[in-house]
């Protein structure tokens, strides 16, 4: 399925402020993708477009978030908005609209709808839904992670520029692993959770969903609003920086990847990155983390699930997904002394902790061990759901702040992510680190079709900027090649949606800091555009003007440029 170009933040800013775009606009190109994509079961409730564009019109584009468009997880409330928690039978319609979506809005957000969800945010796999499991935008048989896998998937394909999710067990970061984004986990009260409909009260965080560390951040500012009328919110302190700069990352003997080598090797580079930025690694036991996190769904804190919707999973036994049911109503077999147990136990885990954060001053952890297919989660649901949440059901329980950042891509395409973590009220710092992280990874992916091919005689000017070669893959069938009889020799790739056929590119990831010098050397008839790749991709890549291949040979039959020149073409 079709996966647009982003919308960020940081974009839209500049195209409001030179006046090549309108708030209008955007809103109805959010539509008008929604539409295209039609059948990605991210969406549970759209706003009426037009009720939409008119409050963008209406906006004042002084304020901060002017004409951004967003979404928000449908278990947090917007007033005249049905909040089902991806369970029909429980909807309700609220009167007034959660404390933090109106900061976003009074900020100038534009909130297109709510998003598909693992149902009562009890899953992150995003397959708990009787709305349609939601997939990873880079292969539709993997899971998008869940349980907030509407609002990642939402931002990743391009439909809007952030999102709200909720994290209670890694709900905001595994999906955020899933789909190459960044994925805020603030700290415990930082945002209000008034208005959200709960799962572990206790425990519950807004989470951001979002493209890049500067959206995020600007988010987060706007988002973490103090909110006298929740009673579990919590006043930042004067914001934490990291003196030290010490990274604690655990002993390999500490670390399961359930056979994942591909995932293993990007945790170690992120490391390693690290590293090279200057930041001191430091090896940490992390075994009171991973024993606070056993405690999640095995003791007092599965009451609270039961607090929250139990009354009516067992009035509506089956009007509900099977595997969240039996999950929550699980609870029903513990007693307060069993509360106790596990608030003691759990006490304990984090005296225990505090001794790591003695030697560090942040942590880098895999956000997940690895990724499955939809279907082999459906097969092994709960096994499979535990394991995603090995290296994140810890995190609230221990008043961390978590930060999850794309790690990179697996040999198959598919991205996963690691997460940075600091005790509470971190955050800023967190995005800091990160800045630095992501920064080294900022790159562009660019489809070239001729003479860049590897072996071929400019292929320099990628390696020279420091280009690495990803895949060789195919277009989609809308596209013909020309020979354009130029020296060196290059061939034209031309749009052409009615006779088109697949042709062969090879996909380098190029540093963004080089693109410019490497598109300035780019002559005429050719240009940079945007190519569609036959999974749906759009990527940055070489075209040509129509005009130059009135009378060019066509070559389209020979599928690629190489199989041309390898047919014997013309000297």
């Amino acid at each position: 399925m079709t996966r647009f170009d982003p919308i960020t933040i940081a974009d839209l800013r500049v195209a409001y402020a030179a006046g090549e775009k309108r708030a209008e606009e955007v809103v109805a190109e959010c539509y008008r993708r929604i539409r295209l994509r039609d059948g990605d079961h991210v969406w549970i409730t759209l706003r009426p477009e037009e009720e939409v564009v008119a409050e963008a019109a209406a906006s004042d584009p002084h304020l901060p978030l002017y004409g951004i468009p967003f979404a928000v997880k449908d278990n947090i409330d917007v007033a005249g908005l049905p909040t089902t928690a991806a369970c029909p039978a429980f909807t309700r319609y609220p009167e007034q609209t959660a404390f933090v979506v109106r900061q976003l809005q009074a900020a100038g957000a534009l909130l297109i709808g709510k998003t598909n969800m693992d149902q009562f945010a009890t899953g992150l796999v995003g397959t708990r839904t009787p709305y349609g499991a939601c997939s990873s935008v880079y292969h539709p048989e993997y899971v998008s992670g869940g349980s907030s896998s509407g609002s990642a998937v939402a931002v990743a394909a391009g439909e809007v520029a952030f999102s709200l999710g909720t994290d209670t067990a890694g709900s905001g970061r595994v999906p955020a692993a899933f789909n190459n984004l960044v994925g805020v986990k603030p700290t415990r009260g930082l945002l209000s959770t008034q208005g959200v409909l709960p799962a572990c009260r206790s425990l519950d965080c807004v989470s951001i969903f979002a493209h890049s560390i500067q959206d995020a951040e600007d988010v987060l500012k706007i988002a973490a609003t103090f909110d006298d009328a929740d009673s579990w919110a919590r006043k930042a302190p004067v914001p934490h920086v990291l003196c030290n700069q010490r990274i604690g990352v655990p002993d390999s003997s500490q670390l399961e990847f359930f056979g994942d080598a591909e995932a293993e090797r990007l945790f170690h580079e992120s490391g390693a990155r690290l590293s090279s930025q200057g930041f001191q690694i430091v090896t940490i036991d992390i075994t009171p983390f991973l024993e606070a996190a056993r405690l999640l769904y095995s003791g007092a804190w599965l009451a609270e699930r039961d607090h929250a919707v139990g009354e009516f999973l067992r009035s509506h036994h089956d009007e509900v997904d099977p595997t969240v049911r039996d999950i929550i109503l699980g609870a029903s077999k513990l007693s307060a002394v069993d509360a106790f147990d596990g608030i003691y136990r759990l006490q304990d885990y984090r005296a225990q902790s505090l001794a790591v954060w003695e030697e560090v001053d942040a942590m880098l952890l895999p956000t997940t061990p690895t990724i499955y297919k939809i279907a082999e989660v459906q097969n092994d649901p709960v096994r499979l759901n535990a394991r995603l949440g090995l290296y994140t059901n810890f995190v609230n329980l221990l008043d961390l702040s978590a930060l999850a950042i794309p790690a990179g891509f697996r040999a198959d395409g598919l991205p996963l992510g690691v997460t940075l973590l600091a005790p509470a009220f971190h955050d800023y710092a967190l995005l800091e680190i990160a800045r630095g992280q992501l920064h080294a990874e900022e790159t562009v992916a660019v489809a070239v079709v001729g003479a860049h091919l590897r072996g071929l005689p400019l292929n320099s000017q990628l390696t020279q900027r420091g280009a690495i070669f990803e895949a060789e893959v195919k277009t989609s069938a809308s596209y013909r090649l020309y020979d354009l009889k130029t020296v060196p020799p290059k061939p034209g790739l031309i749009r052409d949606v009615e006779q088109g056929q697949p042709i062969d590119v090879e996909i380098w990831k190029m540093p963004i800091a080089e693109l410019g010098s490497f598109v300035a050397l780019i002559p005429p008839p050719l240009c940079m555009g945007n190519i569609e790749l036959a999974d749906g991709r759009w990527v940055k890549g070489f075209l040509c003007e129509a005009a130059a291949v009135v009378s060019a040979p066509d070559i389209t039959v020979h599928g690629g440029w190489r199989n041309y020149l390898q047919s014997g073409r013309p000297a």
